[in-house]
Protein backbone atom coordinates (compact mmCIF):
# COMPACT_ATOMS: atom_id res chain seq x y z
CA UNK A 1 0.00 0.00 0.00
CA UNK A 2 1.41 3.28 -0.72
CA UNK A 3 1.32 6.33 1.03
CA UNK A 4 -0.93 8.10 -1.70
CA UNK A 5 -3.91 4.81 -0.97
CA UNK A 6 -3.69 6.15 2.84
CA UNK A 7 -3.96 9.96 2.38
CA UNK A 8 -7.66 9.33 4.18
CA UNK A 9 -8.82 6.61 5.98
CA UNK A 10 -11.21 4.36 4.18
CA UNK A 11 -14.58 5.43 4.89
CA UNK A 12 -16.73 2.86 2.52
CA UNK A 13 -18.37 -0.19 4.08
CA UNK A 14 -16.35 -2.34 1.86
CA UNK A 15 -12.87 -0.74 2.68
CA UNK A 16 -14.19 -1.02 6.31
CA UNK A 17 -14.93 -4.35 6.66
CA UNK A 18 -11.43 -5.12 4.32
CA UNK A 19 -9.32 -3.62 6.81
CA UNK A 20 -11.32 -5.02 9.88
CA UNK A 21 -10.64 -8.79 8.21
CA UNK A 22 -6.84 -7.93 7.56
CA UNK A 23 -5.95 -6.08 11.38
CA UNK A 24 -7.87 -9.02 13.35
CA UNK A 25 -4.88 -11.35 11.48
CA UNK A 26 -2.56 -9.68 14.15
CA UNK A 27 -5.11 -9.86 16.85
CA UNK A 28 -6.56 -13.18 19.43
CA UNK A 29 -9.94 -12.33 20.01
CA UNK A 30 -10.66 -8.41 20.62
CA UNK A 31 -12.77 -8.24 17.40
CA UNK A 32 -15.40 -6.13 19.08
CA UNK A 33 -12.48 -3.49 21.05
CA UNK A 34 -11.06 -3.75 17.15
CA UNK A 35 -14.42 -2.57 15.15
CA UNK A 36 -15.37 0.28 17.84
CA UNK A 37 -11.69 1.82 17.33
CA UNK A 38 -11.49 0.90 13.44
CA UNK A 39 -14.87 3.10 13.27
CA UNK A 40 -14.07 5.84 15.42
CA UNK A 41 -10.60 6.57 14.06
CA UNK A 42 -11.71 5.85 10.39
CA UNK A 43 -14.71 8.51 11.32
CA UNK A 44 -11.65 11.01 12.27
CA UNK A 45 -12.04 11.03 15.43
CA UNK A 46 -9.62 11.38 18.70
CA UNK A 47 -10.02 8.22 21.39
CA UNK A 48 -8.85 7.18 24.70
CA UNK A 49 -8.90 3.70 25.64
CA UNK A 50 -8.91 3.28 29.70
CA UNK A 51 -7.97 0.05 30.74
CA UNK A 52 -4.92 -1.94 32.57
CA UNK A 53 -1.58 -2.84 30.87
CA UNK A 54 -1.42 -5.46 28.50
CA UNK A 55 -4.94 -5.71 27.38
CA UNK A 56 -3.55 -5.42 23.43
CA UNK A 57 -4.03 -1.43 23.02
CA UNK A 58 -1.24 -1.15 21.70
CA UNK A 59 -1.21 -4.02 19.44
CA UNK A 60 -4.96 -2.70 18.23
CA UNK A 61 -3.02 0.54 17.32
CA UNK A 62 -0.42 -1.19 15.85
CA UNK A 63 -2.30 -3.32 13.70
CA UNK A 64 -4.16 -0.32 12.60
CA UNK A 65 -1.36 2.20 12.02
CA UNK A 66 0.30 -0.67 9.53
CA UNK A 67 -2.59 -1.33 7.85
CA UNK A 68 -2.85 2.03 6.69
CA UNK A 69 1.01 2.47 6.20
CA UNK A 70 1.16 5.13 8.63
CA UNK A 71 3.56 5.66 11.56
CA UNK A 72 2.46 5.14 15.18
CA UNK A 73 4.50 7.26 17.93
CA UNK A 74 4.26 6.59 21.16
CA UNK A 75 4.66 9.45 24.19
CA UNK A 76 4.96 8.88 27.79
CA UNK A 77 2.47 10.54 30.07
CA UNK A 78 4.28 12.21 33.11
CA UNK A 79 5.44 15.08 35.13
CA UNK A 80 8.24 16.13 32.47
CA UNK A 81 5.96 16.04 29.17
CA UNK A 82 6.11 19.81 28.46
CA UNK A 83 4.74 21.44 25.66
CA UNK A 84 8.27 21.84 24.33
CA UNK A 85 8.67 18.23 24.46
CA UNK A 86 5.39 17.23 22.78
CA UNK A 87 5.85 19.70 20.88
CA UNK A 88 9.04 20.56 19.54
CA UNK A 89 12.48 23.02 19.81
CA UNK A 90 14.37 25.09 17.55
CA UNK A 91 18.11 23.61 17.47
CA UNK A 92 20.05 25.84 20.49
CA UNK A 93 23.16 25.39 18.18
CA UNK A 94 21.94 26.47 15.22
CA UNK A 95 19.70 29.16 16.65
CA UNK A 96 23.29 31.25 18.10
CA UNK A 97 24.78 30.78 14.67
CA UNK A 98 21.55 31.90 12.76
CA UNK A 99 18.78 33.21 14.87
CA UNK A 100 14.77 31.57 15.25
CA UNK A 101 13.97 29.93 11.86
CA UNK A 102 11.64 27.05 10.94
CA UNK A 103 14.84 25.69 9.46
CA UNK A 104 16.11 24.72 12.76
CA UNK A 105 13.23 23.65 13.83
CA UNK A 106 13.47 20.12 16.05
CA UNK A 107 9.55 18.65 15.68
CA UNK A 108 8.29 16.97 18.42
CA UNK A 109 5.88 14.18 18.78
CA UNK A 110 2.69 15.89 18.29
CA UNK A 111 4.04 17.78 15.06
CA UNK A 112 5.60 14.37 13.69
CA UNK A 113 2.21 12.83 14.09
CA UNK A 114 0.50 15.69 12.12
CA UNK A 115 2.83 15.85 9.05
CA UNK A 116 3.16 12.46 8.83
CA UNK A 117 -0.39 11.65 9.01
CA UNK A 118 0.06 9.43 11.80
CA UNK A 119 -0.93 8.40 15.38
CA UNK A 120 0.37 10.27 18.46
CA UNK A 121 -0.33 7.67 21.11
CA UNK A 122 0.12 8.79 24.73
CA UNK A 123 0.26 6.22 27.52
CA UNK A 124 -0.71 7.60 30.98
CA UNK A 125 -2.07 10.46 29.56
CA UNK A 126 -3.65 11.77 32.82
CA UNK A 127 -0.20 11.55 34.33
CA UNK A 128 0.63 14.58 31.70
CA UNK A 129 0.73 18.24 33.00
CA UNK A 130 -2.37 20.09 32.27
CA UNK A 131 -0.99 22.76 30.10
CA UNK A 132 0.85 19.62 27.98
CA UNK A 133 -2.73 18.39 27.81
CA UNK A 134 -4.05 21.67 26.95
CA UNK A 135 -1.76 21.84 23.83
CA UNK A 136 -3.16 19.27 22.09
CA UNK A 137 -6.71 20.79 22.21
CA UNK A 138 -5.83 22.56 19.10
CA UNK A 139 -4.30 20.02 17.46
CA UNK A 140 -7.63 18.10 18.06
CA UNK A 141 -9.97 20.79 17.56
CA UNK A 142 -8.69 22.26 15.01
CA UNK A 143 -6.29 19.50 12.99
CA UNK A 144 -3.51 22.50 13.06
CA UNK A 145 -1.05 24.37 15.54
CA UNK A 146 0.39 27.81 15.11
CA UNK A 147 4.11 27.43 16.47
CA UNK A 148 5.82 30.98 16.90
CA UNK A 149 8.44 31.29 14.24
CA UNK A 150 7.67 28.27 12.59
CA UNK A 151 3.81 28.96 11.27
CA UNK A 152 1.05 27.05 11.06
CA UNK A 153 1.35 23.41 10.78
CA UNK A 154 -1.51 21.27 9.15
CA UNK A 155 -2.44 17.73 9.80
CA UNK A 156 -2.28 15.48 7.27
CA UNK A 157 -6.00 13.70 6.99
CA UNK A 158 -4.77 10.42 9.12
CA UNK A 159 -3.77 12.59 11.81
CA UNK A 160 -5.16 10.65 15.14
CA UNK A 161 -4.40 11.40 19.49
CA UNK A 162 -5.09 8.34 20.63
CA UNK A 163 -4.93 8.36 24.43
CA UNK A 164 -4.56 5.48 27.13
CA UNK A 165 -5.16 5.18 30.78
CA UNK A 166 -5.62 3.02 33.91
CA UNK A 167 -8.90 2.51 35.57
CA UNK A 168 -6.83 0.83 38.72
CA UNK A 169 -4.10 3.55 38.99
CA UNK A 170 -4.48 7.02 40.58
CA UNK A 171 -1.55 7.29 42.18
CA UNK A 172 0.05 10.39 41.00
CA UNK A 173 -2.44 11.02 38.22
CA UNK A 174 -4.60 14.28 37.64
CA UNK A 175 -8.60 14.61 36.63
CA UNK A 176 -8.80 15.43 33.30
CA UNK A 177 -10.52 18.92 32.40
CA UNK A 178 -14.03 19.09 30.89
CA UNK A 179 -12.71 20.36 27.49
CA UNK A 180 -10.08 17.63 27.16
CA UNK A 181 -13.30 15.02 27.98
CA UNK A 182 -14.99 16.41 25.28
CA UNK A 183 -13.21 16.21 22.65
CA UNK A 184 -12.35 12.50 23.14
CA UNK A 185 -14.12 8.99 22.31
CA UNK A 186 -14.15 6.79 25.02
CA UNK A 187 -13.61 2.73 24.79
CA UNK A 188 -13.03 0.55 28.07
CA UNK A 189 -10.81 -2.38 27.27
CA UNK A 190 -10.48 -4.98 29.92
CA UNK A 191 -8.75 -8.38 30.32
CA UNK A 192 -9.40 -10.85 27.71
CA UNK A 193 -11.29 -14.76 29.22
CA UNK A 194 -9.01 -17.37 29.98
CA UNK A 195 -9.30 -19.18 26.60
CA UNK A 196 -8.11 -15.59 24.76
CA UNK A 197 -5.26 -15.28 27.20
CA UNK A 198 -3.92 -19.02 26.81
CA UNK A 199 -4.04 -18.47 22.59
CA UNK A 200 -2.17 -15.45 23.47
CA UNK A 201 0.60 -17.10 25.76
CA UNK A 202 0.84 -20.02 23.13
CA UNK A 203 1.15 -17.38 20.04
CA UNK A 204 4.02 -15.91 21.77
CA UNK A 205 5.65 -18.68 23.37
CA UNK A 206 5.25 -21.43 20.92
CA UNK A 207 4.38 -23.84 24.64
CA UNK A 208 2.03 -26.26 22.68
CA UNK A 209 4.55 -27.30 19.87
CA UNK A 210 7.85 -29.33 19.18
CA UNK A 211 9.68 -30.38 22.36
CA UNK A 212 8.06 -28.60 24.93
CA UNK A 213 4.39 -30.42 24.70
CA UNK A 214 2.93 -32.10 26.95
CA UNK A 215 5.09 -30.02 29.39
CA UNK A 216 4.06 -26.57 27.27
CA UNK A 217 0.51 -27.31 27.28
CA UNK A 218 -0.15 -27.52 30.82
CA UNK A 219 2.50 -24.64 31.55
CA UNK A 220 0.05 -22.83 29.51
CA UNK A 221 -2.76 -23.09 31.22
CA UNK A 222 -1.43 -23.05 34.84
CA UNK A 223 0.63 -20.01 34.13
CA UNK A 224 -2.79 -18.30 32.76
CA UNK A 225 -4.91 -19.48 35.82
CA UNK A 226 -2.00 -18.08 38.55
CA UNK A 227 -1.45 -14.93 36.36
CA UNK A 228 -5.56 -13.97 36.14
CA UNK A 229 -5.99 -15.01 39.92
CA UNK A 230 -3.75 -12.28 40.94
CA UNK A 231 -6.88 -9.91 39.33
CA UNK A 232 -8.73 -11.14 42.49
CA UNK A 233 -6.81 -11.26 45.46
CA UNK A 234 -7.77 -9.66 48.36
CA UNK A 235 -4.22 -8.48 49.19
CA UNK A 236 -3.39 -7.32 45.61
CA UNK A 237 -4.26 -4.01 44.68
CA UNK A 238 -3.65 -4.48 40.51
CA UNK A 239 -2.78 -7.27 39.46
CA UNK A 240 -0.61 -8.79 36.53
CA UNK A 241 -1.49 -8.48 32.55
CA UNK A 242 -1.33 -11.77 30.25
CA UNK A 243 2.24 -10.60 30.09
CA UNK A 244 3.06 -11.82 33.32
CA UNK A 245 1.87 -15.94 32.23
CA UNK A 246 3.93 -15.37 29.17
CA UNK A 247 7.35 -14.71 31.10
CA UNK A 248 6.08 -17.57 33.89
CA UNK A 249 5.98 -20.13 30.96
CA UNK A 250 8.87 -18.59 29.09
CA UNK A 251 11.10 -18.82 32.39
CA UNK A 252 9.76 -22.65 33.41
CA UNK A 253 10.45 -23.51 29.85
CA UNK A 254 14.31 -22.56 30.82
CA UNK A 255 14.30 -23.88 34.35
CA UNK A 256 12.81 -27.35 33.23
CA UNK A 257 15.73 -27.81 30.58
CA UNK A 258 18.13 -26.93 33.76
CA UNK A 259 16.29 -29.36 35.89
CA UNK A 260 16.03 -31.93 33.51
CA UNK A 261 11.85 -31.91 33.91
CA UNK A 262 10.46 -32.63 31.10
CA UNK A 263 6.79 -34.57 32.67
CA UNK A 264 4.14 -32.56 33.75
CA UNK A 265 3.23 -34.99 36.21
CA UNK A 266 6.29 -35.13 37.74
CA UNK A 267 6.32 -34.27 41.74
CA UNK A 268 8.51 -31.54 41.08
CA UNK A 269 6.76 -29.70 38.52
CA UNK A 270 4.63 -27.82 40.92
CA UNK A 271 7.70 -26.05 42.79
CA UNK A 272 8.67 -25.32 38.93
CA UNK A 273 5.82 -23.48 38.11
CA UNK A 274 6.09 -21.48 41.77
CA UNK A 275 10.05 -20.37 41.36
CA UNK A 276 8.78 -19.16 37.78
CA UNK A 277 5.83 -17.44 39.50
CA UNK A 278 8.48 -15.91 41.77
CA UNK A 279 10.66 -14.19 38.78
CA UNK A 280 8.09 -13.35 36.01
CA UNK A 281 5.09 -12.23 38.78
CA UNK A 282 6.53 -10.64 42.31
CA UNK A 283 7.48 -7.57 39.95
CA UNK A 284 4.26 -7.08 38.43
CA UNK A 285 1.72 -7.06 41.01
CA UNK A 286 1.33 -4.14 43.59
CA UNK A 287 0.13 -4.89 46.98
CA UNK A 288 -2.37 -3.48 49.10
CA UNK A 289 0.11 -1.02 51.05
CA UNK A 290 -1.61 -0.67 54.50
CA UNK A 291 -0.65 -4.71 54.42
CA UNK A 292 2.02 -6.40 55.84
CA UNK A 293 2.81 -8.87 53.14
CA UNK A 294 5.46 -9.45 50.74
CA UNK A 295 4.75 -10.51 46.68
CA UNK A 296 6.36 -13.85 47.99
CA UNK A 297 4.12 -14.69 50.30
CA UNK A 298 0.81 -13.38 48.32
CA UNK A 299 2.09 -15.97 45.06
CA UNK A 300 2.81 -18.74 47.30
CA UNK A 301 -1.20 -18.69 48.66
CA UNK A 302 -1.94 -18.31 45.02
CA UNK A 303 0.13 -21.22 43.94
CA UNK A 304 -1.01 -23.18 46.64
CA UNK A 305 -4.79 -22.49 46.01
CA UNK A 306 -4.05 -23.81 42.35
CA UNK A 307 -1.97 -26.74 42.87
CA UNK A 308 -2.93 -28.18 46.61
CA UNK A 309 -6.11 -26.50 47.42
CA UNK A 310 -7.93 -27.44 43.50
CA UNK A 311 -6.61 -30.81 43.27
CA UNK A 312 -7.75 -31.67 46.26
CA UNK A 313 -11.57 -30.42 46.18
CA UNK A 314 -11.49 -33.08 42.58
CA UNK A 315 -10.10 -35.37 44.70
CA UNK A 316 -11.38 -35.51 47.51
CA UNK A 317 -10.35 -38.84 48.87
Amino acid sequence: MTVDEVATAPTDAAGLQRSRERIARHLVGRERELELTLAAVAAGRDIVLEGPPGTSKTTILGAITEEWGIPLLFVEGNADLTPAKLVGHHNPARVLREDYSADNFVPGPLVEAMQRGGFLYIEEFNRAPEDTLNTLLTAMADRSLAIPRVGRIRAEPTFRVIASMNPYDNVGTTRLSTSVHDRLNRLAVDYQDSDAEERIVILRTGADAGGTAPLGARLVRDAVAVTRATRNHPDIRQGSSVRGAIDTVLVALRLAALRDLNDPDSPDYPELVYDAMIVALSGRIHLDEALDTTPERVLREIWEDRFILEPHRADPG
